[in-house]
C-alpha cells in the first residue's frame, strides 16, 4: 500500500501496456458505427421510404424503434459493464449491433427494418456506455486525457465526414443504396470486436452487482406505448382514442417505474438526485433542447428532399457547417463556462438555436438551400456548441464525484428519451397540418416529405409544396418556444456567475 503516483494507477488497469491501443481502436471503430448510423440516417430517410414505399409512420419507427431501446436500457447497459465485465459487455453489444445491420441492410420491407433497428438499439445500450468506460478502465489516469481526446477526434471526424460521403453515396447511387450505411458497420464491427477478444484480456467482473431489470421493463414498455400513441399507423394524424388508450398505459406504466425506482435498492435511476435543483434543472433543460434538436433535425431533410426535391448531396452539405461549428467552437465554450459559470453559456446558446429553427420556419417557403438552410445550419452549430461542453460541466457538477458517471448516464438517457418523443410526437403535427393545410387538393395520394409517385399538375403540385412548407413550419415554430424555454431554465437553475454579480 506505500505505492502511490502513477504506479498506483497503472494497477487500477486491466490492460498490459502493449494491448491498450487495441481497446482504444475498437472503442473508435465502435463508436464510429453508431455516429454514422445517427448522423445518416435523417438524410437516408427518404430514400428508404421511396425503396421501400414506407409510410411517415413507418420512418419514424426506424428511428424509434432504435432510440426506445437504447434510451431505456442505456443505464442497465451500464450497470451490466460492471457487472459482467466490460470488455464482455462490449463485444456483445458490438455482435449484435452488426448482426442487427446485416439484417438492416437486406430488410425487404419496413417491418424487418424496423424489427432490426430495434434490436440495433439493444446492441448500443450495451456499447455506448462502454465505449470511454473502457477507455478510461484500461489506461492509467496520465495517460487517459491523451486516449480520450483521440477518441474524441475520431468521433467528431466520423460525425462530419459521414452524412457528406453518405449524402454524395445517396445521390449517385440512387435510392437502394441506403442500405450502405448498415453494411458499412460490418466492417468496423468485425475488426473492433476482433480486436477485442483476440487481443484485449477480460476485466475483472463484479458479481455483487444487481441490474434493475424490472425497472428497466416498466420504462421501455411506458416508452413504447407513449410512442404507439402519438404515431399514426399509415402516415395520417392518430385518432384521439389511439392517444389515449396507448398514452395513457403508457403513462401508467411510466409511473409504476418511479415507483419502482422509489422503493428498490438497487434503482438505475436514483430518484434523489432530482431533489438537486442544479441537477433536475439540467435534465429539464437537456430533455427540451434536445426534443426541438431532433424533431428539428430529423424532419428538415425530409422536407428538403421530399418536398424539395433536394439532393442528399446538397442536404449533407448543407449541415456540414453544423458538425464544424460544433467541433471547434466547443472547446472555447467549455472553457469560457469555467469562468462565468454553466448557465450563461446553456442560456446563450439554447436561445440562438431557438432563433436558428425560427427563422427556418420562416424560410422554408423560399425552399433555397445556400441563402435559407445554410446560414441557419451555421447558427444552429453556433448555438449547440455553447450549450454541450458547459451542459456536460453542469450535469457533472451537480452531483458528488462518486456520482459524475451515473449523471452523465441519466442526462445521456433523458436526451435518448427526447429525440424517441420528438419524433413520434412531431411526426402527428406535421401529418395534420399538411393534411390541413392542402386544401380542396386533400383527396390527393401525397404525403409528407415524399416526392408523389407520378407528376402532379401545376396547381397541385403548388399545393403540395405549400403544405410540406407549413407542416415543417408549424415543427420549426413550436420547437423554437421549446429551445427558448430550455435557456429560460438554464438561467435560473445552473451556476451563473453573471446573475449573481
Amino acid at each position: 500500500m506505500t505505492e502511490t503516483g502513477p504506479a498506483t494507477a497503472a494497477q487500477a488497469t486491466f490492460c498490459p501496456a502493449g494491448d491498450r491501443i487495441y481497446v482504444l481502436v475498437a472503442a473508435i471503430l465502435a463508436s464510429s458505427m453508431g455516429f454514422i448510423d445517427g448522423s445518416v440516417l435523417s438524410i437516408a430517410t427518404p430514400a428508404i421510404r421511396a425503396n421501400l414505399g414506407a409510410t411517415l409512420a413507418d420512418a419514424q419507427w426506424i428511428s424509434n424503434a432504435y432510440l426506445l431501446f437504447l434510451s431505456s436500457l442505456l443505464l442497465i447497459g451500464g450497470a451490466a459493464g460492471d457487472r459482467f465485465g466490460l470488455r464482455n459487455v462490449f463485444a456483445l453489444g458490438i455482435l449484435m449491433f452488426v448482426a442487427a445491420s446485416l439484417v438492416c441492410a437486406v430488410a425487404p420491407d419496413p417491418t424487418f427494418l424496423i424489427i432490426a433497428r430495434a434490436v440495433q438499439g439493444i446492441g448500443a445500450a450495451l456499447m455506448v456506455p462502454g465505449s470511454l468506460a473502457i477507455i478510461a478502465k484500461a489506461y492509467p489516469r496520465e495517460e487517459r486525457g491523451k486516449a480520450i481526446g483521440l477518441w474524441s477526434a475520431f468521433s467528431s471526424l466520423t460525425t462530419i465526414l459521414g452524412p457528406v460521403i453518405g449524402g454524395f453515396v445517396l445521390t449517385t447511387m440512387g435510392d437502394w443504396s441506403w442500405r450502405l450505411v448498415f453494411a458499412i458497420n460490418l466492417p468496423l464491427g468485425g475488426i473492433a470486436l476482433a480486436l477485442l477478444l483476440l487481443r484485449v484480456p477480460a476485466d475483472a467482473p463484479e458479481p455483487g452487482r444487481r441490474l434493475d431489470l424490472l425497472g428497466g421493463a416498466l420504462v421501455t414498455a411506458g416508452l413504447l406505448l407513449v410512442a404507439l400513441g402519438l404515431t399514426g399507423t399509415d402516415g395520417s394524424v392518430p385518432m384521439l382514442s389511439h392517444i389515449v388508450i396507448y398514452c395513457g398505459i403508457g403513462l401508467l406504466a411510466l409511473l409504476g417505474f418511479l415507483y419502482w425506482e422509489s422503493r428498490t435498492r438497487t434503482p438505475m435511476l436514483p430518484l434523489h438526485h432530482f431533489r438537486n435543483v442544479a441537477f433536475s434543472g439540467a435534465q429539464g433543460l437537456t430533455f427540451l433542447l434536445y426534443f426541438a434538436l431532433a424533431a428539428v433535425t430529423f424532419f428538415l431533410p425530409m422536407t428538403m428532399i421530399g418536398g424539395w426535391g433536394v439532393t442528399a448531396a446538397e442536404v449533407s452539405i448543407a449541415f456540414l457547417p453544423f458538425g464544424i461549428a460544433l467541433t471547434v467552437l466547443s472547446p472555447y465554450a467549455g472553457k469560457l463556462a469555467d469562468k462565468i459559470g454553466p448557465g450563461p453559456m446553456i442560456t446563450i446558446g439554447a436561445a440562438i438555436v431557438a432563433l436558428a429553427f425560427a427563422l427556418l420556419g420562416v424560410m422554408a417557403p423560399l425552399q433555397n438551400v445556400w441563402l435559407g438552410v445554410l446560414p441557419l445550419t451555421i447558427l444552429m452549430g453556433i448555438g449547440m456548441s455553447a450549450v454541450v461542453s458547459p451542459l456536460s460541466t453542469a450535469v457533472m457538477t451537480s452531483v458528488e464525484d462518486r456520482d459524475t458517471g451515473l449523471a452523465s448516464g441519466v442526462n445521456n438517457a433523458v436526451a435518448r428519451v427526447a429525440g424517441l418523443l420528438a419524433v413520434a410526437l412531431m411526426g402527428g403535427v406535421a401529418a395534420f397540418v399538411f393534411e390541413r393545410s392542402l386544401g380542396g387538393f386533400a383527396e390527393l395520394p401525397v404525403f409528407f416529405g415524399m416526392q408523389p409517385d407520378s407528376p402532379l399538375a401545376a396547381d397541385a403540385e403548388s399545393a403540395r409544396m405549400a403544405a410540406n412548407d407549413a407542416a415543417f413550419a408549424a415543427i420549426a415554430y413550436s420547437n423554437a418556444a421549446l429551445a427558448l424555454i430550455s435557456a429560460v431554465i438554464a438561467w435560473f437553475t445552473q451556476v451563473n456567475r453573471l446573475r449573481k454579480g
